[in-house]
């Protein structure tokens, strides 16, 4: 397989995905944007960024522009990215059970320990194979049954792929878990992790959060990150280059680990990529590439160790 020696960053300007947003001191850091605001105590402001950390700033810092309401969240956050097809390419070959991905994404997106928006699971090809990793997201199916059993268009799928749920609409129903057939949908049971913390803040679509009890979550691919020119949490954080992400329209897709560009339909192709049940005619837009040639070799004590690798 032939990769391209284009950085990530040059890769993410190529795809349009640096939005170019000016950004503002917060004590020592800088943050590129906000989209995610409370009201104003004393001339601050509490702000969640999309990498997941909440921050107060002055209000004289910000622009109107990093101060979106409600409203324009749910409107911007249906729409998607002009011009985008997102994909999500996992090479089951180099899946350690690092679980990284786990932790970081349920860290950006609120969720408590026993919540996940995607798993690793332990398979087995058969009786008589050595076992391997697959970390499962939400597939956001082209033809997605979730969305066409909602009755209150709380789940959408929009321009650039990303199926989404908007938890202001959301009543519990649930009959969207009942139709996912990849278990890739949770339930708030209870009140979100931290809550106290996001108490105010204004909700933002894109990253599902602050979460809300009583309501569904799921996989999102990050998009309030790709709209800040980031690539999604789980694919940044995985140690092991696991994970290939990119935009199947400019047929680019971009290791979150070794930070090289391949072609997306020559690395389907040439590793014989496949998608979940393609029977079922829900067209997934996370493919799996197989575990031949496994770069690590199946431990049966690596679980016990994973969060040492």
């Amino acid at each position: 397989m032939e990769h391209n020696k284009t950085n990530r960053r040059s890769f993410l300007k190529a795809l349009g995905l640096v939005t170019g947003a000016a950004g503002f001191a917060a004590g020592s850091g800088l943050l590129a944007s906000c989209t995610r605001v409370s009201g104003v105590v004393g001339g601050k402001i509490k702000l969640l960024t999309s990498s997941g950390e909440l921050v107060e700033v002055d209000v004289a810092s910000l622009s109107p522009s990093q101060m979106p309401s409600l409203s324009e969240n749910q409107k911007r956050g249906r729409e998607g990215l002009k011009g985008k097809s997102w994909v999500l390419v996992v090479d089951l070959s180099k899946c350690r059970n690092a679980r990284k991905c786990m932790d970081a994404c349920q860290k950006h997106h609120q969720l408590r320990p026993e919540q996940h928006h995607l798993n690793v699971l332990q398979m087995k090809t058969t009786d008589h194979t050595e076992p391997y990793y697959m970390p499962k997201h939400c597939q956001h199916c082209d033809n997605p049954p979730c969305t066409k059993v909602c009755p209150v268009n709380a789940t959408f799928k929009r321009q650039d792929g990303i199926v989404l749920i908007d938890n202001e609409r959301c009543i519990g129903c649930r009959f969207c878990i009942a139709a996912c057939p990849y278990s890739a949908r949770v339930f708030n049971w209870n009140d979100p992790r931290d809550a106290e913390k996001y108490e105010g803040v204004t909700y933002n679509i894109e990253a599902n959060v602050p979460q809300k009890k009583g309501t569904i979550s799921k996989c999102l691919f990050s998009a309030d990150r790709l709209r800040d020119g980031k690539l999604p949490t789980c694919v940044s954080a995985c140690p092991n280059g696991t994970y290939w992400f990119g935009d199947r329209n400019e047929d680019a897709v971009t290791n979150g680990t070794t930070k090289e560009t391949a072609s997306f339909s020559k690395l389907i192709r040439d590793n014989g990529g496949y998608t979940l049940m393609e029977e079922l005619g829900t067209k997934p837009r996370v493919y799996y590439l197989p575990p031949k040639n496994r770069t690590f070799p199946f431990q049966g004590d690596l679980i016990e160790n994973s969060h040492d690798s």
